[in-house]
């Protein structure tokens, strides 16, 4: 099976984005090539299927697009890494819970990179950093674990976190479109105008913010390339 093939956008507008990755999907076949498109958006608020008009508080002069990714709502703008897969999962040979894992195992890797201990939360996707300390190793308490059978899924606890990754995904004949975006160096404040992903007060941050700046063309080379690497079948 070919490699993940690589395209690099640049700043592109997200509703156009949206729709040529819906025709991509549609018209794909078996023997089409898996892709990966990287780029970063103007500023918009992304709502998914599950969004509530209620975790949207103050737009603004920011649009908000609905759109057929899992989630919540999201921030997209400059400044921040955007990275689509668009993966034939049936081929490629695993499924979908596999299929996030590796996302966010890439993100974490491209997090390493730069020195920043990325973890998961117990029942929320998205790779989250330890604010009073981004650069420490140590395990996390809200870090997912076996739950016995029976035994309820835990609800996500973000006490001391930022959220510096956002994924949001969305399936169609085992084929895959949205993905992921990683913070880089954004303006934050539109943040504040949502409940991000559905939680009221979590806090989203970027690598400038905890001092770590990185070029957005470094960043995006090296999230493309873990992408790349841990998707493949």
């Amino acid at each position: 099976m070919s490699a993940i093939q690589v395209r690099q956008l640049g700043r592109v507008d997200y509703a156009v984005t949206y729709a040529a990755m819906q025709q991509h999907t549609a018209e794909r076949t078996a023997q089409t090539p898996d892709s990966l498109w990287i780029c970063e958006h103007p500023a918009v608020f992304t709502q998914g299927l599950a969004g509530k008009s209620e975790h949207v508080l103050l737009p603004g002069d920011i649009p908000v697009v609905a759109t057929n990714r899992g989630g919540q709502v999201t921030f997209h703008g400059p400044g921040q890494v955007v990275a689509y897969p668009l993966v034939d999962l049936q081929r490629a040979g695993y499924y979908v819970k596999e299929y996030v894992y590796r996302i966010e195992e890439a993100v974490i890797r491209t997090l390493a990179h730069f020195g920043v201990t990325g973890h998961r939360v117990a029942g929320a996707p998205g790779i989250y950093v330890r604010l009073e300390d981004p650069f420490g190793h140590a395990m996390l308490a809200q870090r997912p674990q076996l739950r016995r059978p029976g035994e309820p899924p835990p609800q996500p606890d973000f006490t001391g976190l930022g959220k510096i990754a956002a994924l949001g995904i969305k399936v169609s004949r085992h084929c895959t479109y949205h993905g992921v975006a990683l913070n880089v160096a954004m303006e934050l404040e539109p943040f504040s105008r949502i409940n991000p992903c559905g939680y009221a007060g979590l806090q989203t941050i970027d690598l400038s913010t905890i001092g770590v700046h990185a070029p957005w063309d470094e960043a995006a080379a090296v999230l493309g390339q873990q992408l790349a690497m841990r998707l493949s079948p």
